[in-house]
């Protein structure tokens, strides 16, 4: 080739292609392989079931009004998307994100019994993969032409459809597919079952928010703070609230962080330490312990003291003890000896016994003594010794 022909390509008909168009060619033709590798990897393991792929393209609202509209018996309908990072291992919808390292075998969507946490056992060998996909699956059931049923599921489980028709999704944008899911959530009637066939397992907006906390998308957080808003139904709330603590990572511990510090609601309070408890982010144990001090109901102090027993360890211990000390209410110094109780023995069973001995609040110390009791612990047993050789 000419020194002057080092930036052509000849073509099929005899002309020439800059050397830069054809890098560009060659660079499209390979990310549509990848983006098709990709597509096809994505693709779920699916027996017993009418496959149908349609492009989601149109909108997820479009798409589903054609499934409804096309399919007068139970359909269903999935897609993947990218999951949150963790070792997140969902079989059936079993908890909506239950953490484990097993396989997840083969899932039966139309079994009754799978639906209450039951996997059926694969007959065939499979592999148990080291690390989880970095997508999960999300199926929906359609039935009397509406959605009754949303399901998240692992990657790997291999899905029995039970005979019914299954439609594939491809090019599902995650924000498209939060906004669908948000839908689903306002349209449900506040947890009532939506199944129009009696089969739903009840409480579909349950079932969409968690799909929704387990996308790996920035809208998602904004959804989850939204339905925890006030003026959302107080089962949804706490719900979105549950989701922001034990799968949002920091953005969602700092809504929380935000939500228990300006919400009015002493129930939605409640239910958000429990969130907080979940919350993996650090920061979340000094949020605890400043509701255990500062909350202006008593119950919701003594829900963070409980909380923080079961989290923080040796930081528990001035805090509990503080409040028995100096609460003012005596049923939030009695919840505290019972966080007390809470702490591995070795840190709570000498507690209980400092209560019981030094306390000035008869019921506070009547409540440490029940507790050495039920510890069964041979200090409390030395202890009682000691009281009634007295």
């Amino acid at each position: 080739m000419n020194a002057n022909r080092l930036d052509t390509f000849s073509n099929a008909g005899g002309g020439a292609l800059p050397l830069s168009t054809v890098y560009c060619l060659l660079s499209t033709a390979l990310g549509l392989l990848l983006l098709a590798a990709v597509a096809a990897a994505q693709e779920p393991d699916v027996v017993n079931a009418r496959m149908n792929a349609q492009s989601a393209t149109g909108g997820m609202a479009s798409v589903f009004n054609k499934v409804e509209a096309a399919e007068s018996g139970p359909a269903w309908v999935g897609y993947a998307v990218p999951i949150t990072p963790g070792n997140h291992q969902m079989c059936c919808g079993v908890s909506y994100g239950e953490f484990s390292n097993d396989g997840c075998g083969r899932c039966g969507l139309e079994d009754r019994h799978g639906d209450g946490g039951g996997v059926s056992v694969n007959s065939s060998e499979k592999d148990v993969k080291l690390e989880s996909a970095p997508y999960f699956l999300v199926l929906y059931r359609i039935a009397a032409r509406k959605v009754t049923k949303v399901r998240t599921i692992s990657a790997d489980c291999e899905l029995d459809a039970g005979g019914l028709p299954f439609i594939w999704l491809t090019d599902v944008r995650p924000p498209e597919s939060v906004a669908w899911l948000a839908s689903l959530v306002k349209a449900d009637n506040e947890g009532a079952s939506g199944g129009g066939d009696g089969e739903d397992d009840g409480h579909l907006s349950a079932a969409a928010l968690a799909a929704i906390a387990l996308h790996d998308d920035a809208s998602a957080e904004g959804a989850l703070e939204t339905f925890a808003a006030v003026g959302q139904p107080e089962r949804r709330r706490e719900k979105a609230a549950f989701w922001l603590g034990a799968a949002r990572g920091r953005p969602g511990y700092e809504a929380l962080r935000r939500l228990v510090a300006h919400d009015s609601s002493d129930h939605f309070r409640e239910k958000a330490v429990f969130a907080l408890y979940v919350s993996k982010e650090p920061e979340a144990v000094d949020t605890i312990i400043n509701i255990a001090h500062h909350d202006p109901a008593p119950h919701v102090r003594g829900q963070a003291l409980f909380w923080l027993a079961q989290k923080a360890g040796k930081r528990a211990e001035a805090t509990i003890t503080e409040a028995i000390e100096n609460d003012p209410e005596t049923d939030v110094k009695k919840k505290a000896v019972f966080a007390l109780s809470q702490l591995p023995k070795d840190e709570g069973v000498p507690l209980l016994i400092q209560v019981a001995r030094t306390n000035h609040n008869p019921a506070v110390r009547k409540q440490a003594m029940f507790w050495l009791g039920q510890s069964q612990d041979p200090r409390a047993l030395a202890f009682f010794e000691q009281v009634l050789l007295q």
